[in-house]
């Protein structure tokens, strides 16, 4: 089959044959047709400090997918071959203390598809039967191939009640528009997202932004004065990762807020601790996506909003083929769009 492959622990990624996994009796293998670049994915090309530490080569990356089910193991009872499916990236001991009280997105010993084990950016990728989305309804299969980051846009969004709420998003990547669209799905008031990238924040109104702040012109707390705020924001979502961004967050928010950090910082962050508590402020670490309620609520929003089926759709600004994967790298790479997704029919190289 053909796949994307890091050969060892150097910058790079090649395209090449590689052999086809094989089956387990508790496996299901999918044909690959989509994937999403995620920027996981680009950490693992340029082999920066993060995936000198955690990746080992040779291995095959992607865990962001859609595909059709062609094999299934002697133990599999629910998948059923032809399925149309996505796939949860994080397996699962099943055996430590959060698996066995039913929190398998807190396992201790969680493996990563294409982190910790080969992944998605190959024709086929097999993954056990407990990891896989079967998709019941019709689905764009663009849609279908980014399940995993927009479940980490509904995780964050759905941590705090947001219906009526004042909502600061900080990041305005793939993930912090896909939180946007379901803010503003659920019923929140007011949505305001900072960014230093004006396409960015154009995709951002797109989603149903009030309003939008770029950090490097303006501050956050203009954006209060604009829409008639008194009080701070109620809910704020970091999804940055940027230093500078929870602090400012800290500082707009209302008495109570609350905030849920999706975004993983590349440096310390000095925070006024001494408003967190005299402000009574709750945060919140959000990591991959709970499991599988969050699987269960993307997908029945999905089914009933057309605006927010709409809304994802035109998150995926970028498309390739799989063969022309450096182009989909250096446009994920850019940072200046939403998400690129490559397609794995029909390839030839």
């Amino acid at each position: 089959m053909l796949a994307l492959f890091k050969p060892d622990s150097a910058p790079g990624l090649e395209f090449v044959e590689r052999p086809e996994p094989a089956t387990g009796d508790r496996d299901v293998k999918i044909k690959v047709l989509r994937t999403g670049i995620c920027g996981t994915d680009l950490h693992i090309q340029s082999w920066d400090a993060w995936a000198a530490s955690t990746i080992k080569a040779p291995m095959i990356p992607g865990h962001e997918f859609y595909g059709e089910v062609v094999e299934i193991g002697s133990q599999v009872r629910d998948v059923q071959l032809g399925a149309r499916v996505s796939g949860e990236g994080h397996i699962v001991c099943g055996n430590c203390r959060n698996c066995r009280a039913g929190r398998r997105q807190m396992c201790i010993r969680t493996s990563s598809i294409g982190v910790n084990r080969d992944g998605a950016f190959a024709e086929f990728v097999v993954i056990p039967e407990t990891n896989v989305w079967v998709h019941h309804n019709e689905i764009d299969p663009d849609i279908a191939a980014i399940f995993d980051p927009f479940g980490n846009a509904v995780h964050t969004a759905m941590s705090f009640p947001l219906v009526g709420e004042d909502v600061l998003i900080t990041g305005a990547g793939p993930i912090g528009l896909m939180a946007a669209a379901v803010a503003r799905h659920i019923g929140a008031r007011f949505i305001v997202v900072t960014d230093i990238s004006e396409p960015r924040l154009k995709l951002a109104r797109q989603m149903g932004a009030d309003l939008t702040v770029n950090v490097e012109e303006t501050k956050i707390a203009s954006s209060q004065i604009t829409l008639g705020m008194t009080e701070g924001f109620d809910i704020g979502f970091e999804m940055s990762g940027n230093s500078r961004a929870l602090p400012e967050m800290i500082d707009n928010m209302n008495h109570g807020g609350r905030v849920a950090m999706l975004g993983l910082p590349t440096s310390s962050i000095d925070v006024d601790w001494a408003k967190v508590v005299t402000h009574m402020l709750t945060i919140k670490g959000i990591y991959g996506r709970e499991m599988f309620e969050t699987w269960v609520a993307m997908s029945a929003m999905l089914q009933s909003s057309e605006s927010l089926r709409l809304a994802l759709a035109q998150i995926i600004t970028d498309r390739f083929s799989a063969s022309d994967w450096q182009a989909g790298f250096s446009a994920a790479r850019d940072g200046k769009g939403g998400k690129v997704v490559l397609n794995w029919e029909g390839l030839h190289v």
